[in-house]
């Protein structure tokens, strides 16, 4: 289920104080929930997803053809572990993707804005098939950068507390939160083309599947 931006902003998470200059794009609950102890499961399910081998035909065909229309146009990958050198075809990335400033900025990386705490937090999960590079993980939030040639973008996950929404204390259910920084007018244009897909058929694609590992993890 998609969220106004008004309940990820009301929330203490720490990747405000990092993007103040980024738009949050998307807000989504998933379906998931479960005990205070239990996102690192939540963050090792969103790490393994692959949208490209999506159950749902759209989802798939979509992601595949995105990734086909960047190869062409080299706009950036955005399937292939962001853990290595490598796009997922065994091929080297795009040599404009590694390195681009963030738009209005020097800076290359979010990573050149975390505080001491952050750079130092750990991450023990990697991405299987998605191109995102970690920025920081503590007890109920991690994000990712993603960076290409038409948005610098981030995912950011969370663990809601959901005993502040008048629910049994000791409940929480993820979260996901999406923000972006687009480059120049072609990157305004490229998110406002692909807001359709991507609200109508890549998210809930991705959350039904999210639902179902979720699920099968716990039976």
């Amino acid at each position: 289920m998609r969220l106004p931006n008004a309940v990820h902003e009301a929330g203490s998470w720490r990747i405000k104080e990092i993007v103040p200059d980024f738009t949050l794009e998307d807000v989504w609950a998933l379906p998931v929930d479960g005990g205070a102890d239990d996102f690192p499961r939540l963050l090792e399910l969103a790490t393994s997803l692959d949208p490209a081998n999506a159950s749902s035909l759209p989802a798939r065909a979509l992601w595949r053809i995105r990734d086909r229309l960047g190869a062409w146009f080299h706009l950036g990958r955005i399937t292939g572990g962001g853990a290595g050198p490598r796009a997922a075809d065994g091929t080297e990335p795009d040599d404009g993707e590694a390195g681009l400033p963030i738009p209005g900025t020097e800076q290359t990386s979010l990573a050149e804005r975390l505080p001491d705490d952050l750079r130092s937090s750990p991450w023990d999960h990697d991405f299987c098939s998605l191109p995102f590079q970690p920025l920081y993980c503590i007890d109920h939030e991690a994000a990712a950068e993603i960076s290409n040639k038409t948005v610098h973008g981030v995912m950011h996950l969370g663990w809601a507390d959901q005993s502040s929404a008048g629910q049994d204390g000791g409940r929480f259910q993820g979260q996901m939160a999406v923000y972006v920084k687009p480059r120049g007018a072609f990157g305004k244009a490229y998110m406002a083309f692909i807001k359709p897909f991507r609200l109508m058929i890549v998210y809930p694609a991705l959350t039904r599947q999210v639902e179902r590992q979720w699920k099968d993890r716990q039976r």
